[in-house]
């Protein structure tokens, strides 16, 4: 029997493997078994750094608005803690671009932060809201989906002729019929509430 070396599969493989390994230092860009191994390791790294590149830009975010608080005479934690307070939801990239670009605007939110902290709206808010739900309310909700699903189910007993046995089935299933898999059609539709 002829020896089959896999020719072009393989040279495929290794072409693809070498080409993603393009650019690499000394025979990790030329040989085939230290490329795939360079290339096995980069893909463990750029796995890694992707998610590290996500925290180091928060850092770097996080610094850029720590110093244009500084210059307005406010630390970082009491300038969020501020717009928390002021009910302002801007994220870091976006307070960051704005110590840099625009520095009066900048200003602006850290004044707004710095009168919520003064007037203390954050004990104000939470009384709102334990105000806006009580627990009876909820019950009252509970209730009237109850009674809405009853009258689906009602409402639903005229649909069954039209239900094939499958369906019919499953409902019957729900419903706790014994011995529905046995059944026919008219039987099924004769035993469903």
């Amino acid at each position: 029997m002829t020896r089959v070396k896999g020719g072009t599969v393989s040279k495929n493989r290794r072409r693809k493997v070498l080409k993603q390994a393009k650019g690499y230092f000394g025979s990790k860009h030329r040989l085939y078994k230290t490329a795939q191994e360079q290339v096995f390791h980069s893909g463990e790294y750029a796995y890694r750094d992707r998610r590290a590149n996500k925290r180091n830009f928060r850092k770097l975010w996080i610094t850029r608005i720590n110093a244009g608080c500084r210059e307005n005479d406010i630390s970082y934690s009491k300038f969020i803690n501020g717009l928390n307070i002021a009910g302002i939801e801007v994220n870091r990239k976006m307070l960051s671009e704005l110590a840099i670009d625009d520095a009066a605007s900048f200003t602006n939110l850290v004044n707004v932060a710095k009168e919520a902290l003064k007037s203390g709206k954050k004990a104000e808010i939470r009384e709102i809201k334990k105000e806006t739900k009580p627990v009876e309310e909820k019950k009252n909700v509970k209730k009237e989906e109850k009674v809405t699903s009853k009258e689906e189910k009602k409402e639903s007993k005229k649909d069954y002729s039209k239900m094939t046995l499958a369906a019919l089935k499953t409902v019957a299933k729900e419903q706790g019929v014994k011995g529905y898999s046995t059944m026919k059609k008219e039987e099924l539709l004769s035993n469903l509430k």
